[in-house]
């Protein structure tokens, strides 16, 4: 179906570029087919990008992001059970490959499947992770072996992403490598502490790693979002209230932001993500996007008024 609605609006677009083009000199006939060029071009065109995560939330609403664009995606998940429904889901310029981020092997032959297939590997997106157990009533509570867990997935399986997608680009001399952050990362107290603590990470590695690969022409940036009512965050939230409907919860999510008459949403993230991946960032690299209404732009200071 998008095919050819594709095709009636380029063949549109064809048509009114030879009209415009009969009526016109030939400097003007310069500007324009310049124009026509850049409104059908696809800001992923040829681009081929491997995305962890991506068999559901924030990692298949990018790779849908992505092919919207152009591009040919790989989604590497561990879920197999969604994965190869995501792929049929996105069309043939998906493809799904089992990925445990935490094995440093899966990831590694899952940039090594994306390159076979396609000749190359553009983007490497890091959107795999976990949100570990829900809050301990106290630090001394907190059992090191689900830390352990967490950071395996979290940081380690981000490291090692971007390790192999560097283990290709570098030699290619381009290349752009997304992570994913987290307000959580930029706050204390808006997560359990393990998961809190891989998400400050993020943003640490991004900048240690970016002083390296710019030197090869390798972009490499993250994206911390407001929490977004996925699957994932409202059944980690249910656990911590478990009385509240999955409404009231979707409800307390959405009311995060400060900024008036919008919410958070999975294609606010895909967008982000696009930007960053695509040639319109060819020169932001090291950079934390943001991506959360004002929630830690400010605080207000709700002092009672004097009478």
């Amino acid at each position: 179906m998008r095919s050819l609605v594709w095709e009636k609006q380029s063949a549109k677009l064809g048509l009114e570029m030879l009209r415009l083009l009969s009526r016109c000199t030939s400097h003007s006939q310069k500007q324009i087919r310049r124009r026509f060029s850049s409104t059908a071009s696809l800001r992923l065109e040829g681009k081929v990008a491997l995305i962890t995560g991506g068999a559901s939330g924030l990692g298949k609403a990018t790779a849908h992001a992505f092919i919207q664009q152009g591009a040919h995606v790989v989604i590497a998940d561990i879920n197999t059970q969604l994965g190869p429904q995501a792929s049929r889901d996105l069309g043939p310029q998906a493809h799904f490959v089992p990925c445990d981020v935490a094995v440093e092997a899966h990831i590694s032959d899952a940039v090594d499947l994306a390159v076979a297939r396609h000749g190359k590997l553009d983007v490497m997106c890091n959107i795999a992770g976990i949100v570990g157990s829900a809050f301990p009533p106290s630090i001394v509570d907190l059992e090191l072996h689900e830390f352990d867990r967490v950071m395996a997935v979290n940081v380690r399986g981000t490291m090692a992403g971007i390790k192999h997608a560097a283990r290709v680009m570098v030699p290619a001399g381009s290349g752009s490598i997304l992570c994913t952050a987290s307000i959580s990362g930029l706050l204390g107290g808006c997560g359990p502490h393990p998961y809190t603590v891989s998400k400050f990470a993020i943003p640490g590695m991004v900048k240690s790693l970016a002083s390296e690969l710019c030197g090869h022409g390798v972009r490499i940036n993250c994206i911390s979002p407001s929490p977004i009512p996925t699957p994932l965050v409202v059944e980690q939230l249910r656990k911590i209230m478990p009385s509240a409907t999955r409404d009231e919860i979707v409800g307390m999510i959405k009311g995060l932001g400060e900024l008036k008459g919008a919410i958070c949403e999975e294609e606010d993230v895909a967008r982000a993500a696009l930007y960053l991946a695509s040639d319109d960032a060819k020169f932001v690299t090291g950079h934390n996007l943001v991506v959360d209404g004002g929630f830690t732009t400010f605080k207000n200071l709700n002092f009672p008024k004097l009478t």
